[in-house]
């Protein structure tokens, strides 16, 4: 008998009515169908809720109401969703059509892995596309910060019984989540050699200030058990990381 088990997917929004459409597409091209597709809408004021009615077929649930922030809003999909596994795809982002296939051929190889991620593409504001391969270091997880791609991630809802979101970061709660499971076993994580997701650049941590990153991260790995030394080694490598691409791309400059 061939598997089929239950997928949930989650889409956090307010006011997406730019790129929704485009992510709600990327839902009904998949070539899995078992998915249930959850929507956590913030209440927003312009066609976004027209565009969740017109697409009423494709979406499983849905709620619009005030939230507090993004990983509030994934908080709430997640208490909802009922799959096995559960991705986050965000309003101005899209899967590849055979993302959930991929990710559901890899859960029942490994049926003790509990976080499956892979690839994505980056899309810059002029259209560009760069590739952002997941870096499986445990080093750069630790001690430079979100090089795990987030975005394509499908975790096992009893990680989420466990671990959710922390409401009180701004921008690197994903990677708060990531190195508390990371830490608490490495072996969980399975990686998947394919582009699963496609993420437009500029959104909430894109644009946050450096300073503001290195605090976050520093919380962080504070909330995920690190020690002070080994917090502190961290901000002074991401430090001297960031001092060394800034020399490079202004000597490119000359």
């Amino acid at each position: 008998m061939i598997e089929t088990p239950k997928i949930s997917i989650i889409t956090v929004v307010y006011n997406g009515e730019a790129y929704l459409q485009q992510t709600i597409n990327s839902i009904k091209k998949q070539t899995y169908k078992n998915v249930e597709y959850i929507i956590i809408d913030g209440g927003s004021t312009d066609k976004t809720i027209d565009i969740i009615n017109d697409n009423e077929k494709t979406i499983s649930k849905w709620v619009s109401e005030p939230d507090n922030g993004l990983y509030d809003a994934m908080n709430k999909g997640i208490k909802m969703a009922s799959g096995e596994l559960i991705g986050i795809v965000n309003s101005d982002d899209w899967y590849e059509n055979n993302t959930v296939e991929q990710v559901v051929n890899a859960y029942i190889k490994n049926k003790e892995k509990k976080i499956f991620h892979g690839d994505k593409n980056c899309i810059k504001l002029n259209g560009d596309i760069k590739l952002k391969k997941a870096k499986n270091n445990p080093f750069l997880i630790k001690y430079y910060g979100m090089v795990l791609n987030h975005p394509t991630m499908f975790v096992h809802k009893d990680i989420y019984k466990h671990y959710q979101y922390n409401t009180q970061l701004r921008s690197v709660s994903d990677y708060q989540f990531t190195l508390t499971n990371y830490l608490d076993n490495k072996n969980k994580f399975h990686y998947i050699p394919q582009v699963l997701s496609n993420f437009r650049l500029g959104g909430i941590s894109g644009n946050l200030k450096f300073k503001k990153i290195l605090s976050e991260n520093y919380i962080a790995r504070k909330n995920a058990g690190m020690n002070f030394a080994s917090r502190s080694f961290a901000l002074v490598f991401r430090i001297l990381v960031e001092v060394y691409f800034k020399l490079s791309r202004k000597n490119n400059d000359y």
